[in-house]
């Protein structure tokens, strides 16, 4: 669940993964969430592809693509991203969300993620997010 400050509303935030990773295959994620940042409401449905390169580049990196419809402007669009793994605990997200990228810093202990984001590349912000 997240909070929406500019529509003052709460919406659904969930991520399912259809598909495991293999070796030589990506994951499948459906998912929800508010439109992109800086929406002032809607609701977003997506689906992407992921897949960690670190076998195939030696580098722990594990880019996504994928598409999203928004209903704040009732269209679909290309999204994408890269995770860069520091260690078992630090990383780093870069998101595109088919108009703007957000840079974002993790820290994950257990179940639970800390997300320090830049929104728009510049509005500082926070996240957290749980696993189960």
């Amino acid at each position: 669940v997240e909070y929406n400050p500019l529509a003052g509303k709460v919406a659904p935030l969930a991520n399912f993964v259809a598909v495991l990773e293999t070796e030589k295959t990506p994951a499948l994620i459906l998912g929800t969430s508010s439109d992109r940042i800086g929406t002032p409401d809607g609701q977003s449905f997506y689906a992407t592809l992921s897949k960690s390169l670190e076998r195939e580049t030696g580098l722990p990196v594990a880019p996504y693509v994928g598409i999203a419809y928004g209903t704040y402007e009732k269209r679909a669009r290309l999204i994408g991203g890269l995770n860069v793994y520091f260690d078992k605990n630090w990383s780093s997200t870069v998101i595109y969300d088919g108009v703007k990228i957000h840079p974002l810093v993790n820290y994950t202990r257990g179940r639970h993620q800390f997300g320090f984001m830049l929104a728009n590349s510049r509005k500082p912000g926070f996240s957290y997010s749980v696993s189960f």
